[in-house]
């Protein structure tokens, strides 16, 4: 099958692309507020861009209004975030901070899980993630606008968490999502010399 692009609904081409572009790791973010509210949210649009300098980048959507979703809103203001890796233990909460809460709510008491202090940045990390990446903003540039317009946020990384039961391990078992709600687990790899 063909599909021309301009012919296809939002919906039609957002499942082609998430049917096509697998497996797409998890950016679990966390941010901060101005007033000091914790965000937490999930985007499986998430690339690590180099690491000369050490750099991530993820692509949040605007909300059904169009408007900036709180993540994207809190980068903006403070201008840090953290990217925490999703593994199976905390893959239910993951999913769960994808709900649509107002910005008045403090996402990690909604979803059940523990915050813990960053080093260089304000934002809490997710206490039970294998590891955290915390950020500070490169650039955030709008590329599409109106419901579902797309944003890429560049960040660089400051500061890396591993929990120590995890450094030397080749693969850390992520999260990672296939379709629109069906995710995988890496487990299984192979070695190309």
């Amino acid at each position: 099958m063909e599909f021309d692009v301009d012919k296809l609904t939002l919906q039609e081409t957002y499942l082609r692309m998430v049917q096509l572009i697998t497996p797409r790791p998890i950016a679990w973010v966390s941010t901060l507020s101005v007033d000091g509210i914790a965000n937490l949210a999930p985007f499986s649009f998430f690339s690590g861009v180099g690491a000369n300098p050490p750099t991530v980048c993820f692509a949040p959507a605007n909300n059904a209004q169009g408007l900036p979703k709180d993540t994207l809103e809190n980068v903006r203001r403070t201008g840090q975030f953290v990217v925490n890796i999703v593994t199976e233990p905390v893959a239910q909460a993951m999913h769960r901070s994808s709900d649509e809460v107002g910005s008045e709510i403090d996402e990690f008491q909604h979803v059940g899980v523990q915050p813990a202090s960053s080093v260089k940045v304000k934002p809490p990390r997710v206490q039970s993630a294998i590891a955290a990446m915390e950020c500070t903003l490169h650039s955030a540039i709008a590329l599409g606008t109106g419901p579902a317009g797309a944003n890429l946020v560049i960040g660089n990384v400051v500061y890396i968490h591993i929990q120590d039961d995890f450094v030397d391990q080749k693969s850390l078992h992520t999260i990672a999502r296939v379709g629109r709600r069906e995710y995988t687990e890496v487990k299984d790899t192979f070695r190309m010399e």
